[in-house]
């Protein structure tokens, strides 16, 4: 395992998959469309791998992650810091135009139960013209490479 590798345990996959399942019902129950353009059946898989992804964060930066439903954007998944899980570790982090450009973002990458803890970046800083493009017809957003990020240093 690198130091950057988080693997979480078969208990911690269950909580983690378990959240991304109810955000992803929640949503169906609400009528609610995803609003960056992902097709309703890959909703699924994003919300449990996005919440595998921000458990794994947490674990490796050891901050409590409350798995909350529902709260959308009235607070971070960890403190001031969002999570983005990118399924392929060469994938680049996302932010997006209704991303708040003061909070810290973290690119995670892979799919349970290792991920890799990528890097940051403050989202005023990720957005630059180089780095805003479109992918699979889907709103145009900021694609942050991985050299692009700051190292996280892993809690002692």
């Amino acid at each position: 395992m690198n130091d950057d590798e988080v693997t979480l345990a078969g208990h911690e996959c269950d909580m983690a998959a378990n959240v991304g399942l109810r955000r992803q019902l929640s949503s169906i129950i609400a009528n609610r469309k995803d609003q960056h353009g992902i097709d309703p059946v890959d909703g699924w898989r994003a919300h449990i791998e996005g919440a595998l992804g921000e458990l794994a964060a947490a674990k490796y930066l050891k901050k409590y992650w409350n798995g909350s439903v529902d709260t959308f954007r009235s607070f971070a998944d960890l403190e001031n810091v969002e999570i983005r899980t990118r399924s392929r570790h060469d994938y680049e982090l996302i932010i997006r135009d209704d991303d708040d450009p003061n909070k810290f973002y973290v690119l995670v990458t892979g799919t349970a139960p290792t991920f890799r803890i990528r890097g940051w970046i403050k989202g005023l800083n990720a957005q630059r013209d180089e780095w805003r493009k479109t992918h699979g017809g889907r709103p145009a957003a900021w694609f942050v490479p991985a050299s692009a990020l700051k190292p996280i240093a892993k809690p002692q």
